[in-house]
């Protein structure tokens, strides 16, 4: 007999990860106020490799249009400063020993466009990732059912179930990008 709550359970995993890689997109998603996870995904050439700015440095932000990054090796502060310039995040940083001080610009009305825009590339990006991981929990049912391991009625209830919690995602991802449409309009 074929299981229900582990095709659920594997599905249900699957569309969290989708939503999960969408909040961390979203939060390198400048917005006008300094936020740590805007620098988290820049890499530093530091010891003869590339390496995440997290390894180098703690990120911090003391006040709203503000990032710090406090640099553990002193010989790496020009390397920060030089990874963060070149990142296009329109960022300009400053040392000051081993701190780097990183102010964040207020964004223009273009710049807040282009911001949204990004934000639903993303959104559409989950929302095709969840419709793929549907896909995959229908393929399994009807695979179920063709090995006659459920009947047609109980294939159909599945499906009907799969359908509603893709839904359910569906529905929590433009929840998430309304919220950061209003965040990125609001600044």
């Amino acid at each position: 007999m074929a299981d229900l709550s582990g095709l659920k359970a594997d599905l249900t995993r699957r569309m969290d990860g989708a939503f999960d890689t969408l909040k961390r997109e979203f939060a390198g998603l400048r917005a006008g106020r300094a936020s740590p996870a805007l620098l988290e995904p820049i890499r530093v050439e530091a010891y003869g490799s590339e390496v995440p700015i997290t390894q180098v440095g703690t990120i911090g932000s003391p006040e709203p249009r503000m990032l710090t990054v406090q640099v553990w090796d002193r010989t790496l502060v020009g390397a920060v400063e030089r990874a963060i310039r070149d990142a296009g995040l329109g960022l300009n940083p400053a040392a000051d020993g081993q701190m780097v001080r990183v102010p964040i610009p207020m964004l223009t009305a273009e710049r807040r466009l282009e911001i949204v825009k990004a934000a639903n590339r993303y959104s559409e990006s989950a929302r095709i990732a969840v419709r793929g991981v549907r896909r995959d929990g229908n393929d399994q049912i009807k695979n179920f059912e063709k090995k006659s391991e459920i009947g047609e009625d109980e294939a159909k209830d599945w499906t009907d179930q799969v359908q509603k919690l893709t839904d359910q995602y569906i529905k929590r991802i433009d929840e998430a990008f309304v919220d950061k449409e209003r965040e990125i309009k609001q600044v």
